[in-house]
């Protein structure tokens, strides 16, 4: 393909008509090892067009230190797909929603006063800009003028749910510009008539995203946008779990079927997903709208790939679908599942308590008021806040309160667990009367569970603020940054696996040969992550559910011992973890996916 353009009904490849058949993969969801087997089996499926989304917060964790190394090298996942002949959707954002912490957007945007998201802001424009001047860099050598794959980039992502800025549209299709650009743009947005028309350029094509009734919605794009193409940017094949949720399924023949049904209209699309794979360590994001729900570790989407990349049912009835309209036999799938381990049951070797913990991998803060992590530029992850209590508190002053709990604090007085407090869900009553000449320690552990990705809450605080007992204010914190990135500094001592407080625990995982993809299941244990030789793999929280197993993919296993550090934040009850080869993602409402229409349908 050296041309990618369109006229009133279809797509234009070299001026002869195409329809786009794509399948999203997110590179920074899937370990790099795997990148080329999961292209493949894109590919084998019959699929001509991988999308990615990319992510600014990953990209730029720390404000003008760029990363494009490891999982977040695009240019090395775009060759990958270019050798396969794969063309290239890229939705660079720089908001991308896609249940990822805070929509993609960096959490140090929240340190910028004056700033406004998603809009013309010109203190937000200016950090887009310095950060497209970087990614588009890393895009520009394979872009179809260059001889590349990417044919097709988005402006924004949904932004008529968002806002009505075309202004800001505008400027990044000149930012765009800037940089080299020069493939085929496009917008998308649901189909109704308030985002259509807040989130489109006239000068651009327009998508719509939908999960069902396809000529309904093709209608709508029509009315609204007649004379171009008719493309769903995104067919939303499954959907997201929430902790406190089901595990969302649907029905392989259904998927198909409305795949059909989109290419009988004439359509192109883009399944949303072909492979979700993994929000790894703490990128998983939230939804609030009426309470604040984090969406789980896995992002297994009931796409037609795995978390763990395994072909479904579903791969091979679209491909059925695939061979049927094309009226040819695909080559055959060479591709293959891979082989899953069954590693067994380990106890824990070592222990060690947060309060001791805290100080061995980070540096305190102090601070007079308690303050928002994101006040002392730390993004994800926990924090402990210390601090001494005085007597006397008596009668309407020893209740504790907390102005602004973003996400869960558990509290501790003098290392002995009293209660927890969750962001719209759940406060307990938590009393500390003293004496007069009496003193108590005070700890709180505070849980980023995951920042908003979706709707008007994004730019979203972490952290404490305003912890006063009764109506007075309680002033004098050490705040304890942990991230979890780095936990040489501890040390460890025996352990029972029990613990009632807040806990770091050491495992220990022999492997005999090359490691294979396995599933962790923590037993005895209440919630918290799992970091497997320095990789965090993600949060469990099993009591909540659905989300029961973490995928632990083979590459960041090692033959020969494995350290696995697992930290507890509530307590544990004769802790183990549990390898097992069959990952369990949790109950269904029921085996037909009504679940997932449910949700498809408010849409």
């Amino acid at each position: 393909m050296k041309t990618f353009t369109y006229d009133k009904n279809s797509f234009l490849a070299d001026g002869e008509p195409y329809t786009v058949i794509s399948g999203a993969m997110h590179y920074f969801r899937i370990p790099r090892q795997y990148w080329l087997d999961r292209l493949t089996k894109l590919k084998e499926c019959g699929f001509n067009t991988v999308e990615t989304y990319c992510c600014w917060n990953l990209h730029e964790e720390r404000e003008g230190e760029f990363i494009f190394e490891g999982m977040l090298d695009l240019g090395a996942y775009i060759s990958i797909a270019e050798s396969l002949g794969l063309n290239v959707i890229l939705r660079p954002g720089p908001y991308i929603c896609a249940e990822w912490e805070m929509g993609g957007l960096p959490a140090w945007l929240i340190g910028y006063k004056d700033i406004e998201i998603r809009c013309s802001n010109p203190i937000f424009i200016e950090k887009v800009r310095n950060y497209y001047s970087r990614l588009l860099a890393e895009v520009r050598p394979h872009l179809l003028s260059n001889g590349g794959g990417v044919f097709m980039m988005q402006i924004e992502n949904e932004y008529g749910s968002y806002g009505n800025d075309r202004e800001y549209l505008r400027t990044i299709v000149d930012i765009y510009k800037e940089n080299g650009v020069d493939c085929l743009l496009y917008t998308s947005d649901g189909a109704t008539d308030y985002m259509l028309s807040g989130g489109t350029l006239p000068e651009y094509p327009c998508v719509v995203n939908f999960g069902s009734r396809p000529e309904e919605n093709f209608a709508k794009l029509e009315e609204f946008r007649p004379g171009q193409p008719k493309m769903c940017g995104e067919y939303w094949v499954g959907w997201f779990d929430h902790w406190y949720d089901l595990h969302h399924t649907r029905d392989p023949g259904e998927v198909a079927r409305l795949f059909e049904e989109m290419l009988a209209c004439g359509a192109s699309l883009n399944f949303y997903m072909f492979h979700g794979g993994t929000n790894f360590g703490f990128m998983n994001g939230a939804n609030y709208y009426d309470v604040y729900l984090p969406t789980v570790t896995s992002y297994d989407y009931c796409a037609l790939l795995s978390e763990a990349g395994d072909m479904t049912p579903a791969y091979f009835e679209v491909r059925k679908v695939i061979e049927r309209y094309t009226g040819k036999t695909l080559p055959p799938v060479t591709s293959k599942n891979s082989e899953k381990a069954a590693y067994g049951e380990i106890l824990p070797e070592g222990e060690i308590d947060v309060f001791a913990a805290a100080p061995m991998i980070s540096s305190p803060v102090h601070t007079q008021m308690s303050q928002f992590t994101d006040d002392i530029k730390q993004y994800y992850g926990f924090t402990l806040y210390h601090t001494t209590v005085e007597g006397p508190r008596e009668g309407e002053g020893w209740e504790l309160n907390i102005d602004s709990v973003h996400d869960r604090a558990i509290v501790f007085v003098d290392h002995e667990y009293r209660g927890y407090f969750e962001r719209s869900r759940h406060s307990d009553k938590i009393a500390l009367p003293l004496k007069a000449g009496e003193k108590a320690e005070l700890d709180i552990l505070c849980e980023n569970m995951g920042r908003v990705n979706y709707g008007p809450r994004i730019l979203d605080r972490k952290g404490l603020r305003g912890i006063r007992f009764g109506l007075q204010y309680h002033f004098g914190w050490d705040m304890y940054p942990m991230d979890m990135k780095d936990l040489s500094g501890l040390e460890f001592s025996e352990t029972d696996g029990c613990a009632d407080s807040s806990a770091f625990f050491r495992f220990r995982l022999d492997i005999d040969g090359e490691p294979r993809d396995t599933f962790v299941k923590p037993v005895g244990l209440t919630r918290g992550v799992i970091i497997v030789n320095g990789f965090n793999i993600g949060r469990y929280y099993p009591d909540a559910g659905p989300q029961v197993t973490l995928y632990v993919p083979a590459p960041m296993l090692r033959s020969g011992a494995n350290e696995i550090i697992v930290f507890e934040s509530d307590r544990a009850d004769n802790a183990r973890l549990e390898f097992l080869a069959e990952p369990d993602l949790g109950p269904t409402e029921n085996s037909q996916g009504n679940l997932i229409n449910d949700e498809i349908d408010e849409i």
